[in-house]
C-alpha cells in the first residue's frame, strides 16, 4: 500500500473532471482511531448530452479484507503449513529463476529425516510433527542469507545455495547434520541423511544436479539405516519400560516361558531365539498408550480398552519397519488372537494364526493371571492351570495348552522372580 500522499492532480476525482478515468488500488487511509483501511478508488467522468464533463463519479471500496486474504493465499500457496518453510511449488519457481548463469556455482543439498515413519507409528503424529518442525529449525540455522530452503513434502527438505563451491556445500551439510543431531523428540535423537551436488558449468542441467543430490542422499540413507533402526527400537523398548516397570518384568517372564515351550516343541536354535525375542517384544506396541491407562489401578473404560486393543497393530508397524525384526512382526500382530476366532485384531481361527503367536498367547495369559496387578492379587499357579485347561480349544491352541501345563510347568515349576 502507499503511505505517501497522492498528488492532488492524480486523484480520481480531479482526473475525472479532466475527462480521464482514474483508478487507485492501494490507497491507505487512516481512520480517526488510527486504524488503517485500504481503499480501491475508481473515478469516472460524467458527461452531459453535449459532451461536457460536468462531474466526476467516484466510488470507494474498502479492500482491506480482500488484500489480507490475497496476501494470505499467496503465502499459503508458497509455504508449507507445518514448518513455515517454502514448499515444492516455490522451490520449482526458484530453481528456474536461479538457473540463469549468474548464480554459479549453484549447489543443491537434499536432506531426509531418518526414522520419521517409525516415530509416527510408535509415538503418534504429534511427535512426528514436532520432529519435522525441529529438523526444519536445525536446517534453517545452517542456511545463509540468500539460500532457499524448502520442504518438498513428507520427510524431505531441499536447499538451493547460490555461489557456493562443492567444498563449502559439504561443510554446510555436515554442520546441519550435527545441528539436527543435538535435538531430541520423545527421547529419540534426530538424525538426517543428506546428499549434494554443484552446478559449476553452464552446460550442466540443473535437474540432473538435483537428481544427483537425491541419489547421493539415498546412498547415505542406506548406509545410516541399520544403525539408526536398531538404536530407535532400543529407545522404544526403553521408553516403554520407563513408562511401566511392570511391563518390563512381564515381558521378561513371557520371553522365558515362550523359550521353554519352543524347546519342548523341538524348535531349532534359530527359531527358539526368535520366539524368545518375540516374547520380549510382544507388547512393544503399548509405547503409544498413555501411562495413566497402562498403570491404571481400576478396570478400563470402553475407550481405554479400545486404546489397549490397538497395541498388536502398533507393535507390528514398529517391528515390520526394521529389517532384523520384520519376521517377528507377524507374531506380535496376532498374539491376542484366539483359537475359536474371538480374538483381535483379525479374529483369525485355529491354525490361521502363526504358531509363534499361539505360543505367546498362552505364555502371556499365564503370566498375566499369576502376576499381581495394582487392582487385584495374582491367582495361584494351580488356579491359572485350571483356567488354561478350561480355555484350551476355545482361547488357546489345545496342543500348546496341554504341553505348557503338563510339561513346561511340570518340569520347570516356575517361580515368580
Amino acid at each position: 500500500g502507499s503511505k505517501e500522499h497522492y498528488p492532488t492532480e492524480e486523484m480520481p476525482i480531479t482526473q475525472g473532471m479532466k475527462g480521464i478515468s482514474g483508478h487507485i488500488d492501494d490507497m491507505v487511509v487512516e481512520r480517526p482511531d488510527k486504524s488503517q483501511v485500504l481503499l480501491e478508488i475508481f473515478g469516472t467522468p460524467v458527461v452531459d448530452e453535449t459532451g461536457n464533463i460536468w462531474a466526476s463519479l467516484v466510488t470507494f471500496m474498502d479492500i482491506t479484507e480482500r488484500k489480507r486474504f490475497e496476501d494470505e493465499l499467496i503465502y499459503l500457496s508458497y509455504h508449507d503449513q507445518l514448518t513455515g518453510l517454502y514448499n515444492r511449488r516455490f522451490f520449482e519457481a526458484e530453481i528456474k529463476r536461479m538457473d540463469d548463469g549468474t548464480h554459479l556455482p549453484l549447489s543443491i543439498i537434499m536432506t531426509d529425516i531418518n526414522g520419521l515413519k517409525l516415530i509416527n507409528d510408535s509415538f503418534g503424529h504429534e511427535q512426528g510433527d514436532e520432529l519435522l518442525s525441529k529438523v526444519a529449525l536445525a536446517i534453517q540455522k545452517g542456511c545463509r542469507v540468500g539460500d532457499v530452503l524448502a520442504r518438498l513434502g513428507g520427510d524431505e527438505f531441499v536447499i538451493l545455495l547460490p555461489k557456493t563451491t562443492p567444498e563449502e556445500t559439504a561443510r554446510i551439510a555436515m554442520q546441519m547434520k550435527e545441528q539436527a543431531g543435538n535435538e531430541k523428540v520423545a527421547n529419540v535423537k534426530l538424525s538426517i541423511s543428506f546428499g549434494y551436488d554443484t552446478k559449476e558449468d553452464e552446460s550442466q542441467s540443473i535437474m540432473e544436479i538435483l537428481a544427483n543430490s537425491e541419489n547421493h542422499m539415498y546412498r547415505h540413507k542406506l548406509y545410516d539405516r541399520s544403525s539408526i533402526r536398531n538404536k530407535t527400537i532400543d529407545i522404544i523398548m526403553n521408553t516403554l519400560y520407563e513408562k511401566s516397570n511392570r511391563e518390563l518384568m512381564h515381558s521378561k517372564r513371557v520371553s522365558k516361558l515362550c523359550e521353554s515351550i519352543a524347546r519342548l516343541m523341538k524348535f531349532d536354535q534359530d527359531e527358539v531365539n526368535q520366539i524368545r525375542t518375540a516374547g520380549l517384544l510382544h507388547d512393544i506396541g503399548k509405547i503409544g498408550i498413555d501411562e495413566k491407562i497402562l498403570n491404571k489401578p481400576g478396570s478400563l473404560t470402553a475407550d481405554e480398552w479400545k486404546e489397549i486393543q490397538k497395541h498388536p497393530e502398533s507393535g507390528w508397524r514398529i517391528l515390520s519397519s526394521s529389517n532384523e525384526f520384520s519376521e517377528l512382526a507377524q507374531f506380535v500382530l496376532y498374539h491376542h488372537e484366539k483359537w475359536d476366532g474371538s480374538g483381535y485384531p483379525n479374529g483369525s481361527v485355529g491354525e490361521e494364526t502363526p504358531i509363534e503367536a499361539r505360543i505367546i498367547a498362552v505364555a502371556d495369559a499365564f503370566d498375566a493371571m499369576t502376576s499381581p496387578r495394582s487392582y487385584r492379587a495374582g491367582i495361584s499357579q494351580d488356579e491359572a492351570v485350571e483356567e488354561i485347561l478350561r480355555c484350551a480349544g476355545k482361547h488357546f491352541d489345545p496342543v500348546i495348552a496341554d504341553l505348557f501345563v503338563n510339561q513346561v510347568l511340570a518340569t520347570n515349576h516356575i517361580h515368580k522372580q
